[in-house]
């Protein structure tokens, strides 16, 4: 075989030498050395700013009780139905009281009984015939008598039991001749024309709850329908434990729909009104401090902002930036303050465009 002449491979090594010179600025520029830096901006713009809290609520009756008597005693008389509403004042049961009017018509015998010795020894004091001990010892006793009277008065009075205020009357667990007392669960009687709802707000967000804040919420048994109400008061201690805050709102039920017990999702919503936002991925952070990068006619300036709360994927800038300029919001770790950027449209790029360069 015939072996080539020294000639011949000089020859084709400067060939490849060239070939590989040539192909140096093509696979640099492939790589973007030496060109601007590509990146994507986003305007920052004021936006609303609403914050938002979703808890877990029990409601409540505006007023609630359980009928009780005062007194042991028969029932005779049941003036209601169950369910049924009634006003303040209606009469609900009524108790066997002979012996008590009995005793009611003996104490006011006596009464008028020590009232009239009174009255006859008081006439005899200007004449002496009573001495002024015997006289208060008569006086005593028609005031304990008076005492005896308004005592049988009230046992009398609370064998007659009414509606201490305007309400739906639950279901009744006695009949008429059931013995009752003190400790006797008669019925039940719940104001539910509006409904309290109670619900537990973290600490983190004490800040944004307030007296008179609007809430809404909203029913499983009823997931078509939203109910509007107001934050009536906020309890004065955290939860040591849960460190959570008791919330109570006030929702009108003119309707009833709403029952005591139900469980609510509420949704609380507070308008801060518009801030400046910046996508959370433009910040810069060095140190303590936090910057972004500003396009200006294809040029990076890097300039320092001062944040303020963040929420998903965005920051609020308090100072800093104004409406309407361009923050780099990808491309950041390949610029400098005062280098020239491209801008990258990535909605124009076609699905099989290439990665931005690094």
């Amino acid at each position: 075989m015939m072996q080539p002449s020294r000639s011949v491979i000089a020859t084709l090594a400067c060939f490849g030498l060239l070939a590989a010179c040539s192909d140096e600025p093509q696979n640099a520029a492939s790589n973007g050395r030496g060109g601007p830096a590509k990146v994507v901006t986003q305007r920052v713009e004021l936006q609303p700013l609403i914050d938002e809290i979703e808890a877990l609520g029990t409601a409540r009756a505006n007023e609630s009780i359980e009928i009780q008597s005062r007194v042991s005693s028969v029932v005779t008389r049941i003036a209601f139905e169950e369910g049924q509403m009634v006003d303040q004042g209606d009469l609900l049961i009524e108790l066997e009281n002979s012996e008590i009017v009995a005793g009611l018509v003996l104490a006011e015998a006596s009464l008028a009984e020590s009232q009239s010795l009174y009255d006859r020894s008081k006439s005899l004091e200007s004449t002496q015939a009573i001495s002024a001990s015997n006289l208060d010892e008569l006086l005593a006793q028609v005031k304990v008598n008076q005492a005896q009277v308004e005592a049988a008065r009230a046992r009398l009075q609370n064998t007659r039991i009414h509606a201490p205020f305007s309400g739906r009357v639950g279901l009744r667990n006695v009949s008429p001749g059931s013995f009752v007392d003190s400790s006797t669960v008669i019925s039940t009687l719940d104001d539910i024309n509006k409904i309290k709802l109670d619900f537990s707000v973290p600490e983190t967000f004490l800040m944004v709850v307030s007296e008179g804040m609007g809430v809404l919420a909203e029913s499983i048994v009823f997931p078509d329908r939203i109910f509007e109400g107001t934050i009536t008061s906020i309890d004065t201690r955290l939860d040591p434990v849960s460190r959570a805050v008791q919330v109570r709102a006030l929702i009108p039920n003119a309707d009833g729909m709403l029952k005591p017990g139900m469980f609510l999702t509420v949704d609380l919503q507070r308008d801060r009104g518009d801030v400046l936002l910046a996508p959370e991925q433009s910040i810069v952070p060095e140190g303590t401090r936090q910057f972004v990068f500003v396009v200006d006619n294809g040029i990076a300036e890097k300039r320092a902002v001062t944040l303020g709360r963040r929420i998903p994927g965005f920051v609020v800038i308090e100072d800093g930036l104004s409406p309407g300029t361009a923050v780099v919001t990808e491309g950041t770790h390949k610029v400098r303050d005062g280098s020239p950027v491209e801008i990258f449209d990535p909605g124009a790029a076609v699905s099989d465009t290439p990665p931005l360069p690094e």
